[in-house]
């Protein structure tokens, strides 16, 4: 079954371009979209101060929190949707749930010509290096 994943990390304009490349699709294909929050990973000193529990319900809250603004423009545009909080590095974790939630495309913002992260140090490059010999799933820039 096609899906599509899509990465959210922040609210500017990034993150309206790759909505925008998802409900294009969802409108043309009817096809789910899954939000992703990737929160970082806490260093185990700073995790000694919390209870196992109360530090995943801070990231959790952490991610539901950033994935707000992107759930609003999915329910006025009549978008169908599930969101997904994870921990963990960020291109890594993008990749490894796009395959457990068996998601065939991974939309997010793509680097601009003028970026100096154009080829080796974008997430999208990094996620797509990650996916390469992954059959049924591929990096879509918005």
């Amino acid at each position: 079954m096609a899906q599509i994943l899509v990465p959210i990390d922040g609210h500017g304009p990034k993150m309206q371009r790759a909505l925008a490349e998802a409900i294009r699709i969802h409108r043309r294909e009817d096809v789910p979209v899954y939000l992703l929050s990737v929160q970082p990973a806490v260093n185990g000193h700073v995790a000694s101060y919390f209870q196992p529990s109360e530090l995943e319900r801070l990231q959790h809250d952490a991610g539901a929190e950033e994935l707000a603004p992107a759930q609003s423009l999915l329910e006025a545009a009549g978008v169908r949707y599930r969101t997904v909080v994870r921990v963990g590095r960020r291109a890594e974790t993008i990749a490894r749930t796009a395959q457990e939630l068996g998601c065939d495309r991974i939309v997010m913002d793509a680097p601009t010509a003028s970026g100096g992260d154009r080829w080796f140090g974008s997430l999208a490059h990094q996620v797509d290096h990650i996916l390469a010999g992954v059959r049924g799933c591929q990096v879509i820039g918005a």
